[in-house]
């Protein structure tokens, strides 16, 4: 079975996350897929939109642990890293159909998505400095923008997750339909976008994001080094320790 599904038809890509045996944690060679399927998406100028999607209880469960650990990302040229920058600079609509947990980079990659449609079963985290690490995907300064700092200072300090009509007032959500509707949904939507003129959307897209794409491009680099920095810091080693011998981590001391 293939861990992530490309499928290219009507104008628009459709990358879908199969691995919900693994609760759809993304591996290196996962990462790689999607920011290899991003470029050729953006080469090709019949693709005119791109769709997320995993399955109907579940988006994604983030990094797969024991393969982030077996690989640790040490330099901005990792998988997960190239993964970021190809969306978060992708200039054609993303589109992403969000049902169940969406953790972690679950969470952070939708904040470079146009449209977002989330089964009532959507639940958000970010719960980076539980593990003792630092957010990634410039979630630092996005999700302040989005959400506020109130709440995102619940979402990343506290690693507290929200749900979806949360996430539907703060406008990281578009709509909220049963999970069974919400990935024919973004598929109609991404038809709409993909029978529109492309340098319109390209053009519509730039413009909306003009003022932040330096300061995200800025910040994911600052988050990066840090990021791999803290991996190979105490209070990471002793939260991913405790994830693995399945126990609650003991920071007390750091």
């Amino acid at each position: 079975m293939t861990d992530i599904l490309i499928d290219t038809s009507a104008g628009v890509m459709t990358i879908t996350l199969n691995r919900v045996n693994k609760k759809n944690s993304i591996t290196g060679a996962m990462y790689s897929a999607m920011a290899d399927a991003l470029a050729q998406a953006q080469a090709d100028d019949a693709v005119r939109a791109v769709v997320f999607q995993g399955h109907e209880t579940i988006f994604s469960a983030g990094n797969d642990i024991g393969d982030f650990l077996a690989a640790p990302t040490v330099t901005q040229d990792a998988p997960v890293f190239q993964f970021l920058r190809g969306i978060s600079t992708f200039p054609k609509p993303i589109v992403a159909a969000v049902c169940g947990p969406a953790v972690g980079i679950g969470t952070t990659m939708l904040f470079h998505c146009d449209l977002v449609y989330a089964g009532d079963n959507a639940a958000f985290s970010m719960p980076f400095v539980n593990l003792g690490l630092c957010p990634e995907a410039a979630s630092s300064y996005l999700a302040p923008q989005l959400m506020g700092y109130g709440r995102a200072a619940e979402a990343l300090l506290l690693g507290e997750p929200f749900m979806v009509e949360a996430a539907l007032e703060m406008g990281l959500v578009s709509r909220i339909v049963p999970p069974a509707e919400a990935a024919a949904l973004a598929q109609r939507q991404a038809q709409k976008l993909a029978a529109k003129p492309l340098t319109a959307l390209i053009e519509t897209k730039r413009l909306m994001k003009k003022g932040q794409a330096s300061i995200v491009a800025e910040r994911m680099v600052d988050e990066g080094t840090l990021f791999a920095r803290m991996m190979s810091e105490p209070a990471a080693r002793e939260a991913f320790t405790a994830f693995m011998e399945k126990r609650r981590p003991d920071f007390t001391s750091l």
